[in-house]
This record gives C-alpha cells, structure tokens and sequence, in this order.
C-alpha cells in the first residue's frame, strides 16, 4: 500500500470513528433546544431564564436523568432579534437534532420561531411570551406555560376595587408583547366601565421615553399601565420621576423584576405596582410552598442575584414540563414528546401545570392557566398585595 493510500485510509477511520463517539455521545443523553436573548435589549431576563433551567436540568441528572440518560441544555442566543429568533430555531432542529424546543422569552422572537418548528414539526415550550397571536395563529407544537394578556388583564379584573382605577393610559414596548397587553387591558377596563386614554408605544431600544411620558402627564387619567423589560422599565420609572407625573403606576408581562428595581430605579421604584408570576418574596404563600424554597434556596447556594428569581422560575418550570413530557411519552421522539405534553400535570414554581386547548380546532396550541400576583414598592422594600 502506497503511503498516501495510508493516509487516506487513516483520515476516513478517524473520521468514521469520530462520528462513531459523537453518535454516542449524542445516543446517552437527552438534548433539549433552549433559545434565549442572552444579548441585546432583553439580555438580563434571558439569563435569568436560563440559569433557572440549568438548576432544573441539574436537577433531573440528579435524580438519574431522563430515560436512562443526561440531560444535556443546547442552548443558543437569540440575540433579542426575531431574524436570528427563526434562524436559531433552524440551527437546534436542523445541526443539533433536538426534538423539542424551550424558547423564545420575548413574544416577538417567540412568533418568529413558530413557523420553523411546525415546518419541522418539533414542539416548542413558552416559558415567558404573551402575546395572544402564539396560541392562536393555529401550531398545535406550541405549548405555553406563561400567561398570555387577556389572562393577565383577567387578573387586574380581580384587583380592580383595590386600585381604584377611573382612566387608565398606556405605556407599551412596539412589539407584539406591548400590543396585545394595550388590546386586552383596554378590552378589560372598558366592559368593567373604565375609560382608555393614550396608547403611547416606544422602540424596544429606545432609552428617552420623555416625550410620550409628557404627553401622559397632560392627559386626565390617573393610572399608567406599562409594558416592557426591567431594563427599559428602570429607565421609564426614572423618567417619570423626573418628570412628575402624579399617577397610578402598575406594569404587566411578569418581566420587571422588582428587586432589580429596586437597586437599580432606587427612589423611582417607589409606589409601583408590578403584575408577577412568582412571589419569592412571600414564598409560603405560592401555589407550591416547599417546591419555592428549594428552588429559591438553590438559586442561592450558585450565587446567583435575588433579583433573577421573578424570571428564572420560567426556565425552571419550562423544563421540568418537558422533562415530565419525554417520561410520559417514554421517548425523545418529537411527536411522542408533543402527545404526551397533552397529558402532564407538572407541580411548578407557578402552580401546576396543565394544558388546555387553545386556537382552531384541530390545531390547537396548549395554554396553561398561571398563577399571577401583584406586588408594590414601598420604601424599598417589595410587598404581596393580597
């Protein structure tokens, strides 16, 4: 044998027997995609989701795995963009092979991502997006376990006699997310006799917000309803500080991290009332006590900041459900996985989850029914309002 034919035989049996190890490193263990925005505008409630799912997947690998095998997050940044959002959930189902999906935080890089995995039909678990269009739009591989706005604007309903609210104007992220909270907060307020005022929107990226708040201070209402990140929600706040508004503050979509708030808005912060779907801060008081202190005990123990607990949750839950699917289904497969997320019932951070159906008949999505809270800075300190 010549020496060049040698060596081509030693690259083809290196190659082979490489493929042979990533074959099974891939067949002993269970891969779960996770699309997050851990850079960009949303970045800080990205991560916190994140490291609430590795917690869980720690967990499970733990307990002895799923099927036999390691839990193994693929995780890919999303990078706040829906562009990338889409191509990310290409990359997971099509280079990574992943058969379900946990994605994508925000409502915008959510439905960017949907027409991909019911192009490859692999289900996608929401932990975070609200908008109404995700379980709506007729994808029976979406299954939701964040409150989507016309639940939230139900749970305000119930809270109505205690914020006493006569007009209400809007504050609100350009973005799916801001619009559908705007439609259904105002549907709410106006069969419960409530006046709509302004409906004021701001760039994701936008950091004045100055002149929509002043147009508000004019206006006749008493309450602003906002909607956006904390990121962009501490730079609001401070904005209306400065500018004295004189109302009613209350924000939606469970992603204002209270606590961060706090450290970062100081004085702002105070007076505000945040719509959450955690409350660490009462933990006793959660649908699932015992389940809250573990979970809050080992987000401490890694060091990680208090203020990640009212989002990371969502990481925790999101894949404890999927975990739960792929025992019931007792396959990785992705259309096993999608049956069996019809038939969980997962004790979660956020109460049990379960789904219901959701959208056209015969393409129905899955929609859990969340736990939801309502918590005010006072003094710097956060409180439950019961």
């Amino acid at each position: 044998m010549k020496t060049t034919d040698t060596m081509k035989w030693l690259i083809v049996a290196c190659f082979a027997s490489m493929l042979g190890s990533a074959a099974c490193a891939q067949s002993s263990e269970v891969a779960i995609g996770v699309s997050m925005p851990l850079t960009g505008p949303f970045a800080a409630s990205g991560n916190y989701v994140l490291s609430g799912a590795k917690i869980a997947a720690e967990e499970i690998n733990a307990d002895g795995g799923l099927l036999g095998k390691k839990v193994r997050l693929v995780v890919e940044d999303n990078k706040s963009n829906p562009t990338e959002s889409a191509a990310v959930a290409e990359k997971l189902i099509s280079r990574d092979k992943v058969q379900v999906l946990m994605g994508a935080w925000g409502s915008t890089l959510t439905l960017a991502a949907l027409p991909v995995i019911m192009e490859h039909k692999v289900p996608m678990l929401v932990e975070t997006s609200g908008a109404n269009k995700i379980t709506e739009s007729g994808n029976p591989y979406v299954f939701r376990i964040a409150a989507p706005a016309y639940l939230e604007a139900e749970g305000l309903k119930k809270k109505l006699d205690i914020f006493k609210i006569q007009k209400a104007d809007f504050l609100i992220i350009n973005n799916d997310w801001g619009r559908s909270t705007a439609a259904d907060f105002s549907k709410m307020f106006k069969e419960n006799g409530i006046q709509v005022g302004l409906v004021e929107v701001m760039d994701q990226a936008a950091q004045d917000m100055s002149a929509q708040i002043s147009k508000i201070k004019a206006s006749n209402s008493d309450t602003l309803i906002v909607t956006t990140a904390v990121e962009q929600l501490t730079l609001v706040l401070k904005q209306i500080k400065a500018l004295n508004l004189g109302k009613q503050v209350i924000t939606t979509g469970g992603s204002q991290s209270p606590d961060q708030l706090v450290a970062q808005a100081g004085a702002a912060a105070d007076g505000s009332i945040h719509l959450v779907f955690f409350s660490p801060w009462t933990p006793e008081k959660t649908a699932h006590p015992e389940l809250s202190k573990a979970f809050m005990d080992a987000w401490s123990s890694r060091g990680l900041a208090p203020a990640g607990l009212t989002e990371s949750f969502r990481g925790y839950d999101g894949i404890k459900v999927i975990a739960t699917a792929i025992r019931k289904a007792g396959s990785a497969d992705s259309e096993a996985i999608r049956q069996a997320m019809w038939n969980v019932a997962v004790p979660g951070l956020n109460g049990t989850v379960s789904f219901k159906q959701a959208g056209p008949a015969g393409k129905e999505s899955g929609q859990s029914i969340p736990q939801i809270y309502f918590v005010k800075i006072d003094g710097g300190k956060i409180k439950l309002i019961d």
